[in-house]
């Protein structure tokens, strides 16, 4: 199994991600004891659901720990290079850029639900989520993550 935290742009993608959702949240997203890459593993192991697109025209996927590749069924390439628009049906794909954008201009949200869409065609409503602005330490914004617990498989 490939352990894509150990590489060094992934722990600083890492890094932007965990810091943001503390700046904006004003609370951790998880234990963020131990060196950066201690905290790449954790983040890429946790039981929550944790992805991130960057500030594309059209955003790419480029973070989504074992549990985002486990419920949108792909591997780490194919997640990577994935236009976040995909993880929606196309009817939920308007309110989608809407949610996101009232993202961007807030600096998070919280309580976000909606429909989304494995690879494999799998519906699933996810609850509860939260999405955030993720930047660098100097203010400059370089995508957003998200992150959730609660989702149900639709039939």
């Amino acid at each position: 199994m490939q352990t894509y935290w150990t590489n060094p742009s992934v722990i600083e993608w890492c890094q932007y991600l965990l810091d943001s959702y503390a700046d904006w949240i004003k609370l951790e997203l998880m234990d963020r004891s131990g060196t950066p890459l201690t905290q790449a593993e954790r983040l890429f192991n946790s039981a929550f659901i944790v992805a991130s697109h960057g500030t594309e025209a059209d955003p790419i996927l480029n973070y989504g720990n074992q549990a985002a590749l486990n419920l949108w069924a792909m591997d780490w390439q194919q997640f990577i290079r994935t236009p976040s628009r995909f993880t929606a049906e196309s009817p939920s794909r308007e309110e989608r850029a809407r949610m996101l954008q009232q993202a961007k201009i807030q600096g998070y949200i919280s309580n976000y639900s909606g429909i989304r869409i494995s690879s494999e065609g799998e519906r699933f409503l996810v609850d509860q989520a939260i999405i955030w602005n993720i930047h660098k330490p100097d203010g400059t914004a370089i995508g957003q993550g998200a992150t959730f617990s609660n989702w149900k498989y639709l039939d």
